[in-house]
C-alpha cells in the first residue's frame, strides 16, 4: 500500500498537460493533486481536512469493503465472511470494485485502485479528496456526530482491546458478546442528541477504571430489589429503580451497558466499543444522497475546469464524461432499477438544478424558490446546502419542478383494499408539491430506523425486560427475524425479554414476541 500525504502545499502552475494516455506514476498523482487543490480551494471555497491519498490493489479494496471502508478493526467471524462473498463475487463478475473508498478522519483517507487510469485517479482525488472531504468537515450532522480525529486510534484502541479479551476470556466468550452486540447495533445509537466526542485517553483509562463504582451502583440496586411484589412500599421502590435505570430508553446498547445486571466489566466494555462505532456511521445513511451528489458535482466542476486550463486533453475529458455518465444513469421504474432512486443521480442534478437557478432563473424558479433564484452566488448556495441540510430536508427545500419533470417522477398509491395500484400524483403543477412532499418522506430516519425502546423492567418480580415497537402502517417485525435478535437481547440481559409490537395511532398490541436467556 503506498501513500501519498498533503495539508497544503505548493500551489500547481497552470500550463502544460498533467499527463497524456492511461500510465500514470506518483509524480503524475501529485501533479493533478496540486491541480485539483488550487481549483476546489481558491474557485469553489471548499474547507477540508488533510488529506492521505493511498494507492491499494483490487484484494486491498475488498479487505476494505470488508471493515466498512475503516483501515483498521477488531476481528470477527462476520467479516471474514462478508470478504469471501465479495471476493466470490467479483472473480465471477458479478460486482465491480470502486475506484476509491473515503474515511471520515482527520486527516482523510481516499483509497484508490492501483488499476485505474491516469484520469481515474484525478477524477476520484476530486471526488473523494475534495467532494467528499468537504462534506465530511462541514456537514451539520458530521459535525454534531463525529470526531474525525478520534475515530483511528479508537479503533486502534479498540481491536487490541478486543485481542487482549480472546487471550483471557476465550475467542468463544468474546465472540458471544460481539454476536449480541452486532445484532443490536442499529438499536444501539442515541438519535436525538449529538454523541460525546470520543476521547482515546479516556477510554483507554475507562477500560481499566470506570466499572469500580458503576458496579457497586448495580450491585446495591439489584440487592435491595424485593424478592417479591411487596404492595405499596415495593411498588414505590420499584418505581425509584425504573427512574435510576433512565426508562423509557431507546439506545438498548446504552442501556444493557449501564444496567445488565449479570455482565463482566469487559463485556460492558465490548458493547461500549460496538457502540460508539454504531454511533459513528449514524449519520452517514442519512445524507446518502447529497455526499454522492456533492462529490460527484465537485469532481464534474474540477475536471472541466482542468480542461478548460489545459491540463487534460479531449480524450480524457471524454473518458471523464463517459465515466461521470455511467454514475448518474437513473434506470427508469420498468428497467429493474428498483424503488429507490440512484443517489449519485437524484443529488447530481438537484445540485446541477441549483446553479441553474440561482444563475438563470426562470419564472417557475422564481415563484417556487424566490429566496435563492438569480441571486447570482450558486456556489455559495451549494456550500450552505452541504452545510445545514440532511437528505430528507434538502429535498423538501429544494427539490424543484424542473427535476420532476427530467426525472419523470409521479406517485404510486397502494391500497391494500384496492385490486390496484392507484397514480395519485405525477409531474404537473397538481402533482408537484405532492411528490416532493412523499419522496422527502421516503429519506426521513423515521422511516429506515425501527423505533423500539425499552419501557419497563419487571422488577418486584422476574426481572424480564419489556419492550415496544411503535409501528406505522401495521408495518410488523418479521416473526423469525424479531425472535432470533431477541434472543440475543436476553443473553446480555440475563433474563427474560418481551417485545410488544403496538400500532402507533390506537395504542393496540398487534403482536408480541418473547425470549428467555441462553443458558
Amino acid at each position: 500500500m503506498d501513500q501519498i500525504i498533503s495539508g497544503g502545499g505548493t500551489p500547481a502552475r497552470f500550463g502544460g498537460l498533467l499527463y497524456s494516455g492511461n500510465d500514470w506514476n506518483f509524480q503524475t498523482i501529485r501533479d493533478c493533486y496540486d491541480a485539483i487543490e488550487e481549483i476546489a480551494h481558491g474557485e469553489l471555497g471548499l474547507e477540508t481536512y488533510a488529506n492521505r491519498v493511498e494507492i491499494i490493489t483490487s484484494e486491498q479494496m475488498l479487505d476494505v469493503y470488508t471493515a466498512h471502508g475503516m483501515p483498521v478493526g477488531y476481528k470477527h467471524w462476520s467479516f471474514g465472511k462478508r470478504f469471501i462473498g465479495h471476493e466470490n463475487a467479483y472473480r465471477r463478475g458479478l460486482m465491480g470494485l470502486a475506484y476509491e473508498v473515503v474515511i471520515n478522519s482527520d486527516p482523510c483517507i481516499s483509497y484508490l485502485m492501483e488499476e485505474n487510469s491516469a484520469t481515474m485517479q484525478a477524477l476520484v482525488i476530486a471526488h473523494a479528496a475534495f467532494g467528499h472531504n468537504h462534506f465530511f468537515r462541514n456537514n451539520r450532522l458530521f459535525r454534531e456526530w463525529t470526531d474525525p480525529s478520534d475515530i483511528l486510534d479508537y479503533l486502534e484502541f479498540a481491536r487490541g482491546y478486543i485481542a487482549r479479551c480472546e487471550e483471557r476470556h476465550g475467542q468463544r466468550a468474546v465472540e458471544r458478546v460481539l454476536d449480541a452486540a452486532h445484532a443490536l447495533q442499529n438499536q444501539g445509537v442515541n438519535r436525538h442528541s449529538g454523541a460525546r466526542k470520543l476521547d482515546l485517553k479516556a477510554e483507554q483509562q475507562r477500560a481499566k477504571e470506570r466499572r469500580a463504582y458503576e458496579d457497586s451502583i448495580f450491585n446495591d440496586l439489584w440487592r435491595t430489589l424485593p424478592a417479591e411484589a411487596g404492595g405499596a412500599d415495593g411498588a414505590a421502590e420499584a418505581g425509584h429503580a425504573r427512574r435510576l435505570l433512565g426508562l423509557p430508553e431507546e439506545n438498548l446498547l446504552y442501556f444493557l451497558e449501564k444496567n445488565a445486571p449479570r455482565l463482566a466489566p469487559w463485556e460492558r466494555e465490548i458493547i461500549r466499543i460496538v457502540r460508539m462505532i454504531a454511533q459513528y456511521f449514524y449519520p452517514q445513511p442519512q445524507v446518502k444522497m447529497m455526499n454522492e451528489g456533492c462529490a460527484t458535482w465537485v469532481h464534474v466542476y474540477i475536471m472541466r475546469r482542468l480542461h478548460e486550463l489545459g491540463r487534460i486533453d479531449d480524450a480524457a475529458y471524454l473518458e471523464v464524461i463517459h465515466s461521470t455518465s455511467n454514475v448518474i444513469n437513473q434506470p427508469g421504474f420498468d428497467m429493474g432499477g428498483g424503488a429507490s432512486f440512484n443517489p449519485y443521480a437524484l443529488g447530481y442534478a438537484m445540485m446541477t438544478d441549483i446553479v441553474r437557478i440561482c444563475t438563470e432563473p426562470t419564472a417557475e424558479d422564481r415563484a417556487w424558490f424566490p429566496d435563492i433564484a438569480g441571486n447570482g452566488d450558486a456556489i455559495g448556495t451549494l456550500r450552505h446546502a452541504w452545510a445545514e441540510y440532511r437528505d430528507e430536508s434538502f429535498i423538501q427545500q429544494f427539490l424543484s419542478p424542473r427535476v420532476i419533470r427530467d426525472f419523470r417522477m409521479f406517485r404510486l398509491s397502494d391500497d391494500t383494499a384496492q385490486p390496484y395500484l392507484l397514480v395519485d400524483a405525477i409531474h404537473d403543477e397538481a402533482g408537484y408539491r405532492e411528490i416532493r412532499r412523499s419522496l422527502a418522506r421516503v429519506y426521513d430516519p423515521g422511516t429506515f430506523y425501527t423505533e423500539i425502546e425499552i419501557v419497563d423492567v419487571d422488577l418486584l418480580g422476574d426481572r424480564t425486560l419489556k419492550l415496544e415497537h411503535r409501528t406505522r402502517a401495521g408495518q410488523l417485525l418479521q416473526a423469525r427475524d424479531a425472535r432470533q435478535t431477541l434472543d440475543y437481547l436476553a443473553a446480555l440481559w440475563g433474563y427474560g425479554v418481551v417485545l410488544n409490537e403496538v400500532d402507533d395511532q390506537t395504542g393496540a398490541v398487534l403482536a408480541t414476541h418473547t425470549a428467555g436467556p441462553v443458558q
